[in-house]
């Protein structure tokens, strides 16, 4: 099933129970503070499917998979396995340079930034424990020379603006990051690359596991 693309989403699979689809980037997941940022996939999608609520989010210039639940029910068992972290997820990302090691863990804690809101930061005292491991998926370079590398990334928890900030941290910053990349990162990429590209759960009607791709559209 597939819907129009200026609608902000594809539909990659529903039931009675659950929607799953493929939000596009500079879409916000639920609605932020003001008139100007009421709509949202949650509004659309809930105007689609009736009873449809958010379970999870992205953030606005991420891509990719979200599954939003249709009944109460629902909503509180796919709540509770993204608390107990028994969902698979991995993101496809284009970072800034060439990662030494092939693969590796970055666990550094986060907390929010409130002199600088909306932005996070890495808080050894008071950050909450986050975990990213990646994989090095190709080293190549761009046009103009800049070493870039395709990382698949698995966060084991789920902070806000997490995969950013820590690729920020290693040297690896998101092209396109305009929150949190410096100019030249900025202008490495007309958007985010960013994208959540498979997303597992365990069905909470049928107890098998639902697993869900959406290739990076970079």
């Amino acid at each position: 099933m597939s819907e129009e693309p200026q609608i902000g989403y594809k539909v990659v699979h529903s039931d009675t129970w659950l929607v799953v689809l493929n939000k596009s980037c500079g879409l916000l997941s639920v609605p932020g503070i003001g008139p100007e940022k009421a709509d949202c996939l949650a509004v659309r999608v809930a105007a689609e499917f009736s009873g449809a609520r958010i379970v999870h989010r992205l953030d606005r210039d991420t891509s990719g998979l979200i599954v939003m639940a249709r009944d109460s029910e629902t909503h509180r068992a796919l709540s509770k396995q993204f608390e107990e972290r028994t969902v698979d997820k991995r993101y496809c990302a284009i970072v800034a340079g060439h990662p030494v090691s092939l693969s590796g863990t970055i666990d550094l804690p986060i907390s929010k930034d409130f002199e600088r809101a909306p932005r996070q930061k890495i808080d050894h005292e008071h950050g909450r424990a986050s975990v990213t491991h990646y994989q090095v998926v190709d080293r190549f370079f761009s046009a103009d020379r800049t070493a870039i590398s395709r990382l698949w990334l698995f966060p084991k928890t789920g902070r806000s603006h997490q995969l950013r900030l820590h690729l920020l941290t290693i040297g690896h910053a998101i092209l396109g990051d305009d929150l949190y990349g410096s100019a030249a990162i900025r202008a490495l990429s007309p958007r985010l690359c960013l994208h959540a590209d498979q997303l597992v759960v365990t069905h909470p009607a049928t107890g098998a596991r639902l697993a869900s791709e959406s290739a990076a559209p970079f």
